[in-house]
């Protein structure tokens, strides 16, 4: 209960006022001039203007409102060092028992968690206390206790801090720990097929004198390329050989320091995308056809493409008494071509060649050798592969996936992609293609010739699911043969044409390796807090994935199979860092968050981020090793700490329930007084 008193005035303030002012100055000027009875005169003006201003008893019937603390436990991903997880538990379970005991006092928990993405990622414990006290109105707000190891990464400045209670920061760890950190400076993202990319690495020993250097290890996709030395505490650039087009994951890793709280933050990845400079292709053409013009501008029309065409019907022995200006072919140079340099060509395509003995047979020996080192060769057959001239009627024959029978089928027909096909990356999604049973779309071819597979895959195939497209690999190399001299029909749009171009483009990909068209590959890729694991194989089936967090946690993922030669699977990703994938053969990596997070750029225990506002809010920061500190509860203007306890406002808010009012000056007894003041002033101005 409370009373109070208030007023209900009688007539408009204003006028109170206007009265009230006018009487104060006669009453003035009445004492000015010595008048006999002049205070009794104002009393009866005070009288008049109580009986105007109506004074009322208010008695108010309040019900108490309980006080709210926030009990924040940080679960952020720096916690999982040592034992700071199980103590912080430990130490929540005794200040709830402690918060138990109190009167008018609710708990209102929340827990901090670590943002993988944006500009603000990392340990957000302020917003975990907005958020636990966002429908609490301010005066009835205690205080907040947050138990956390100090690295939090959403500390406001002291003069903006939103919370208008005590801040107690409880830190959970050991004062003075000592960790190495690797952190990756800055990155290439793009570089050129075949030359050094370079990314800046630094490592820092933290809480000991930077001496001495540390031991890197790199890794490129998976494969360890050697150890680099680096010293501490300065920015020191690595360069980093690009080997392929596409997405080259280069992952770094620090030596374990003298100290280490945790290996989480030795580890970093970068990614750099592969660009080709020029890919130098040679394109060797037979006797002239429809489809060779259509070759050339397919390929003359990629700027980004070298070609080197040649049509070979002369001899490089050739001599006669012919003037040079009459010559209507010159000599190829084949030397140079298929010795010197066949080296620095990126692909080589034989177009309807047929062995006239225009090369020697060591220059096709030169080729297949080229294949086994890691070349790439594109053969596109007409008749004359399956004639006596045929080339494979040569030493390049050990390199070729598909052996003539002596058979050219003459019959329209829609080239249709096989089984295998479906789960190959050159053939699966072909646009207008038969996936499903259904027909393809595409157009009609007219010639095929008849060949046996010896080697490799079948991803394509003609009437009588005779071979067309069969794909190999020869040693650390690469071939594709076409067994048709036809896919001009489809760039010249014949029947609706078909899908010339992107064949062409995935077939050159393949076979210079690029990883988006491996069949066999693992990736992974992160996104809205969960890891997507995908494994591209040509087997019926695939062995699970072995899943390593970047805290060191292992799980075991089970792929589901999808569509043909595609299995995926999913998992959450709550951790940031690197996470580590393989499934016994193939490795991949993946990395949660920006390049270089916050909540693993240092994962010391530290008072001195949450010191400042702690204090702004007139709380404190204890260690937890000293002892849980006491809980008191304090006046609003009272001191909120000491060296071991912490406070909560006792605000004493409260919710009115009833009002009751009372005039204090009945109208009978204001006409009473009113009477008696006025006869009283009368009679002593009367003396």
């Amino acid at each position: 209960m409370s009373y109070a008193v208030d007023f209900a005035p009688h007539v408009p303030l204003w006028l109170l006022w206007s009265f009230g002012s006018a009487a104060l100055l006669v009453t003035l000027y009445a004492f000015l001039q010595r008048a006999r009875g002049a205070w009794a005169r104002g009393l009866a003006f005070v009288v008049v203007l109580l009986a105007l201003a109506n004074p009322l008893i208010v008695h108010e019937t309040r019900e108490p409102l309980s006080d709210v603390v926030a009990l924040v436990i940080d679960k952020s991903q720096s916690m999982g060092v040592n034992t700071r997880t199980a103590d912080a538990a430990r130490g929540a379970a005794e200040i709830r028992k402690a918060l138990g005991r109190e009167k008018n006092l609710e708990v209102r928990e929340a827990e901090v968690v670590t943002r993988t993405t944006g500009d603000d990622n990392g340990t957000q414990a302020f917003a975990a206390i907005s958020q636990a006290l966002a429908d609490v109105p301010p005066e009835r707000v205690a205080g907040a206790i947050l138990l956390t190891d100090g690295e939090v990464h959403d500390a406001p400045e002291p003069r903006k801090a939103s919370l208008h209670a005590p801040l107690q920061a409880i830190i959970v760890g050991k004062r003075n720990e000592r960790d190495r950190k690797l952190t990756v400076v800055s990155a290439a993202r793009y570089a050129i097929v075949g030359q050094p990319a370079i990314i800046t690495v630094r490592v820092d020993d933290f809480g000991a004198e930077a001496k001495g250097s540390a031991t890197v290890r790199l890794r490129v996709d998976g494969a360890d390329k050697g150890v680099r030395q680096v010293p501490l505490g300065k920015d020191t650039p690595v360069p980093v050989l690009v080997g392929h087009g596409g997405e080259n994951v280069v992952e770094i890793e620090a030596a374990p320091g003298p100290s280490e709280l945790t290996l989480e933050n030795n580890r970093a990845v970068a990614t750099i995308s592969g660009v080709r400079d020029r890919l130098r292709v040679m394109l060797v053409s037979g006797e002239p056809h429809a489809g060779e013009r259509v070759w050339r501008n397919l390929l003359k029309a990629d700027p980004s493409v070298d070609l080197v065409h040649f049509t070979i019907l002369r001899p490089p022995d050739k001599q006669d008494a012919t003037p040079i200006d009459e010559l209507s072919l010159i000599a190829f140079p084949t030397r140079q071509l298929f010795d010197e340099k066949l080296a620095s060509f990126d692909l080589v395509i034989f177009d309807r060649y047929s062995e006239r003995g225009i090369l020697p047979l060591a220059y096709y020996e030169n080729l297949a050798s080229y294949v086994e080192n890691g070349g790439a060769l594109l053969v596109s057959a007409g008749p004359e592969y399956a004639q006596e001239m045929s080339i494979y009627r040569t030493p390049l024959a050990a390199v070729l996936p598909a052996q003539p029978t002596g058979e050219v089928v003459q019959q329209g027909y829609k080239p249709t992609v096989t089984q295998t096909g479906f789960a190959h990356p050159v053939t699966r999604d072909l646009p207008g293609g038969n996936e499903g049973n259904k027909p393809p779309t595409w157009g009609r071819w007219f010639r095929l010739i008849g060949a046996e597979k010896v080697s490799g895959e079948t991803v394509m195939s003609g009437p009588g699911d005779k071979p067309l497209l069969v794909l190999d690999h020869v040693g650390k190399g690469r071939v594709a043969e076409l067994l048709s001299d036809q896919p001009w029909l489809w760039a010249r749009g014949f029947e609706g044409g078909g899908p010339q171009a992107e064949l062409l483009r995935r077939l050159a990909h393949w076979l210079m390796k690029e990883p988006e068209l491996e069949e066999e590959r693992l990736s992974a890729n992160i996104a809205d807090g969960k890891i997507v694991v995908e494994r591209r194989s040509m087997a019926q089936d695939v062995a699970p994935v072995s899943l390593t967090q970047p805290s060191g946690k292992k799980s075991q993922l089970t792929l589901k199979k999808v569509e043909p030669g595609v299995w995926r699977a999913a998992a959450d990703a709550d951790e940031l860092g690197l996470y580590r994938l393989t499934d016994g053969k193939l490795t991949a990596v993946a990395a949660a968050g920006p390049l270089n997070p916050k909540e693993v750029a240092d994962m010391r225990a530290t008072d001195a981020i949450l010191d400042a506002p702690a204090q702004a809010t007139g709380g404190s920061v204890h260690w937890l090793v000293d002892g849980l500190p006491g809980i008191r509860r304090v006046t609003p203007n009272s001191r909120t700490f000491g060296s071991d306890w912490i406070g909560l406002r006792a605000n004493g808010a409260y919710r009115v329930t009833s009002v009751e009012q009372q005039a204090l000056l009945p109208p009978w007894l204001a006409l009473v007084l009113l009477v008696g003041a006025v006869l009283f002033a009368w009679r002593m101005e009367g003396r």
